[in-house]
């Protein structure tokens, strides 16, 4: 009898025990199997595009007659049914049945159990995927003449060539990654040898393409058909090609997640694994192992060759809390939010994961995905925003980023928004709101950036805490299809043994209270099934051998700590997310050549304010305060600190002063993670003292500017029409101090925006309870709210001014109907109307008109940070899938796009939207 290589590893393995790693890729039979049938299918599609290419071609040279379905015309229809035969064959001959079971296949392939369903699965989804081409390839059904029928045949020549070499070129990566020839996490699409053998072909495609196209051509449809020269088309008809290509290869070889391309090995690894784990050993893994090093271990078995998880908290850099080390501090995630920069966030998200990687952690416990009901939240300073779209975009950018050296766990899962109560309130919320308001941030990191572990929060949600929330579970793991592990929220985030188990809780930290010996029993007993564990098991291994633990292991590195690149990256963000909210008669920017003193006062000129002190705490070697940054950046203005505004020498400074600035706010006294920090804060405005400050200093002299310092929208009635500029700072990280000056001087333009709105009055947000033990969240809170109840917001969300003005034009939408399954696209012109350069949030949003169902009045969609010189027009454009437009049916437990007409609104925040326009959605 041959044993498979995983078999016959195993059987060693079981043998020795020894401490090292599991070498077993693929078996024989399984290479074979899925490298025949992706070769199968990929010479499907190049036949079967080429046979309905060249009908098309027919048509258009009139040797064809007009308006023929060419999927039924004689020759294509052989040459297609010719190809699929041999595919068939191929499959017939490669593929048992219990080889196809054992492999992972996505779309329509997923789950076959068969060689008669993957030849039907691939036949089916590779005759969509040339579909798909086709229709951007040729829009007529007419005879076309002269250059335009030259250029649609050369133009579909070459873009099937790009298509087929995409397809050739993730086949041979996702072979070699299949035998582990790649490493563990490797994605094809992002591998430099596999790209570098697409581009070649691109350029050259491109080239022909263009050359052959001297005008644009109407001979072509979506997405391509709006293409207005020849290097516009051949741009969209290879990304078209492109797509094609990597979409083929997919299914064929399935999704990896965060695995890459070697997860059919990664998974026949922990196979290997099983075959000599016991039980014990398996639940051994489920929980923490305590503190040790400068991190949180867990499921650390070396005598069975599993490295275990190093975790560190970090999501504005490495948590000093815990590692007891320097890191660079990056400006909390409520700033980074107001930046509006995913490709900003992605750089730190890097930065922040380089460095938990170099104090030899593995795993980054960030970033915060939750939505802020309400600004008094104490931890609002470390998720995003209000907006879970926007929240989603942003987590999404920081995960992408981080997992480029380790895991990212995202938390905290899920409605966590209150600190006071945080162990034992209950948050009561029906499905839609659930899914629509406080899940979609969520999915989106789990699907758009393959977060690979997740954290549980202490709260409970309809009446079950969410370590056992069996509910929330489902969705996470069935319905987004999150291949990671769960862990849950430090010491009281684990309530049961049974329970948590069952529902789907993989890992308890920070050590085993109710898991270790209390869950072995209770597997022995019979209440939690060994498949269970297995499962549990399968994920936290996973994570492990994805992300190569076991054979690159973190090591400390100090020299990948606050590196200058990493200081610079934190001061470029304290850029981008500081918002001007007001600036009246051009108080902003000061002129130095003007300016002769410039009073510094408030309680937080020379405070180093970068924070909470909890868990997310980061020691940053310095810190550069608001004070230091303006003596620093001053040049010729005299720079006057006045620490005590209330006497007589201070309010005489105050008053001879050419202008003053006001530094005040809250700090880590005023809100922060309970039973460790502050907790929720008090107020929503600043305290009554920290307000009259404000009032007696504008009082004395007219030229007054506050830069706010907090980690939420603030309250600011009693005093913002008595100033002329206000910037909010937030609490700006390391460089804080640095930025907020280079900001007042002129020397960088804001571009921040409100990531949260800023209401008038406490009462026009929902109802802030954090002294009870059960709340209800309803649908409604932020901007939408102020929008359903008609109350005007002091800011709006999305607001911020700059030293420039923008102004809209052109909306174009693609489409005036179109159905659930199709793409809106839309583009408009933003231009700086002004005389310095800048940058600019161009938002879109969708309104609901004649909904069926409550809806906002308005609802972001998209989002694009824009960088325009004086005088410079660009135009942005957006792509929105009409399956996000859905809400979800309770009924029928379902997501539903409605039939009606619906609203195109973009500007440059949720109440400045001068474009409007409108596109119907038919069954």
């Amino acid at each position: 009898m041959k044993f498979p290589i995983v078999s016959m590893v195993a059987l060693v393995m079981a043998t020795l025990i020894a401490p090292q790693p599991i070498d077993a890729a693929l078996s024989t039979e399984q290479e074979k199997c899925q490298r025949d049938a992706a070769t199968a299918a990929m010479k499907y599609f190049k036949s079967g595009a080429s046979a309905l290419a060249a009908c098309h071609d027919g048509i258009a040279r009139g040797s064809v007659a007009a308006a023929t379905d060419c999927r039924v015309e004689a020759k294509a229809s052989a040459k297609l049914a010719k190809a699929a035969t041999k595919l068939t064959a191929k499959v017939d001959k490669s593929c048992s049945d219990p080889i196809v079971a054992s492999l992972v296949f996505d779309g329509l392939c997923e789950g076959v159990a068969s060689s008669a369903d993957l030849v039907t699965c691939l036949l089916v989804d590779h005759d969509g995927v040339i579909d798909e081409l086709l229709e951007a390839l040729y829009a007529t059904s007419a005879e076309l003449t002269g250059d335009v029928g030259k250029c649609q045949a050369d133009a579909s020549k070459q873009s099937r060539v790009v298509g087929s070499a995409v397809l050739k070129a993730l086949r041979g990566c996702k072979n070699k990654a299949a035998k582990e020839k790649l490493p563990a996490g490797t994605l094809c699409t992002a591998d430099p040898s596999t790209i570098a053998k697409i581009d070649k072909k691109r350029d050259r495609a491109t080239d022909k393409i263009v050359a052959a196209c001297t005008v644009a051509s109407p001979a072509f449809g979506q997405p391509c058909e709006l293409a207005g020269d020849p290097s516009a088309l051949a741009s969209c008809l290879i990304a078209v090609a492109s797509t094609a290509g990597e979409s083929g290869s997919l299914t064929a070889y399935g999704d990896g997640s965060f695995c890459g391309d070697s997860h059919q090995a990664v998974e026949a690894r922990i196979d290997a694994f099983f075959t000599f784990m016991t039980t014990a050993d398996k639940v051994a893994l489920m929980s923490g192992s305590g503190f040790s090093d400068g991190s949180w271990r867990a499921s650390w078995a070396p005598s069975l060759g599993i490295p275990g998880l190093q975790m560190v908290d970090g999501p504005r850099g490495v948590s000093g809390l815990t590692c007891a080390c320097n890191a660079t501090a990056f400006p909390v995630g409520m700033a980074r939010g107001a930046s509006w920069n995913p490709a900003l966030e992605q750089r730190i998200g890097e930065a922040i994961g380089t460095e938990a990687r170099a104090i030899g952690a593995s795993v980054i416990l960030a970033p915060v995905t939750t939505v802020v009901r309400h600004p008094r939240w104490g931890r609002a300073q470390e998720t995003y925003g209000e907006d879970p779209l926007h929240i989603g975009r942003m987590g999404v950018s920081f995960v992408r980023g981080a997992q480029q050296h380790v895991i990212s766990s995202v938390k905290h899962y899920a409605l966590n928004s209150i600190e006071d109560t945080r162990f034992i309130v209950d948050v009561n919320v029906d499905e839609r709101t659930m899914r629509e308001i406080y899940l979609p941030h969520f999915e989106m990191v789990v699907n758009d950036a393959n977060a690979a572990s997740v954290m549980t929060s202490y709260n409970l949600v309809n009446g079950q805490y969410c370590a056992e929330n069996a509910p929330l579970f489902d969705i996470l793991k069935n319905e987004y299809d999150f291949r990671g592990f769960a862990e849950s929220d430090w010491f009281l985030g684990t309530r049961s043994t049974v329970a948590s188990a069952l529902a789907g809780l993989d890992i308890e930290m920070p050590v085993p209270n109710f898991y270790g010996d209390a869950l072995l029993t209770a597997v022995n007993a019979g209440d939690v099934p060994v498949a269970v564990i297995d499962a549990a098991v399968r994920r936290i291994l996973r994570a492990q051998l994805c992300f190569r633990l076991d054979t690159d292991p973190p090591l400390a590195d100090p020299s990948q700590i606050e590196t200058p690149e990493h200081v610079a990256l934190a001061l470029e963000a304290a850029h981008e997310g500081i918002v001007l909210l007001r600036n009246e008669g051009g108080a902003l920017p000061l002129d130095r050549g003007l300016i002769g003193t410039l009073v510094v006062t408030g309680p937080l000129a020379d405070v180093e304010n970068i924070g909470d002190n909890g868990s997310s705490s980061v020691t940053p070697s310095s810190v550069v305060t608001a004070l230091e940054g303006l003596v620093d950046r001053a040049g010729s203005v005299t720079i006057e600190h006045v620490a005590d505004p209330a006497t007589p020498a201070g309010q005489a400074a105050i008053s001879a002063a050419d202008a003053v600035v006001v530094v005040t706010g809250f700090t880590d006294a005023d809100e922060g993670e309970s039973f460790i920090s502050a907790g929720d804060r008090e107020t929503y405005p600043l305290p009554a003292d920290r307000e009259q400050l404000i009032i007696d200093v504008a009082a004395l002299n007219p030229r007054t500017i506050v830069v706010l310092e907090g980690g939420s929208s603030i309250g600011v009635e009693a005093w913002f029409a008595d100033v002329e500029a206000l910037l909010m700072a937030w609490y700006p990280g390391m460089e804080g101090g640095n930025a907020i000056a280079d900001i007042l001087f002129g020397d960088v333009n804001p571009s921040g925006k409100m990531p949260l709105v800023v209401a008038k009055l406490e009462a026009d947000l929902p109802p802030f309870v954090n002294d009870q033990p059960s709340v209800t969240y309803d649908y409604y809170h932020g901007y939408r709210l102020l929008d359903r109840d008609g109350a005007d917001p002091r800011y709006p969300f999305g607001f911020g001014l700059s030293y420039t003005t923008y102004s809209y034009s052109n909306l174009s939408i693609a489409d005036a109907t179109l159905t659930a399954d199709e793409t809106l696209r839309v583009s408009f012109d933003v231009t700086n109307t002004g005389s310095v350069a800048g940058r600019e949030v161009a938002q879109l949003y969708v309104s609901y008109m004649g909904s069926s169902v409550d809806r906002p009045m308005i609802d972001l969609k998209d989002f694009q940070k824009v960088d325009l010189a004086a005088g410079e027009t660009q135009t942005v454009s957006f792509k929105i899938d009409v399956a996000d437009l859905a809400y979800y049916e309770v009924g029928t437990s379902s997501w539903e796009v409605e039939n009606i007409t619906y609203g195109v609104h973009a500007g440059s925040s949720s109440r400045d939207l001068p474009l409007a326009g409108s596109f119907d959605v038919a069954p």
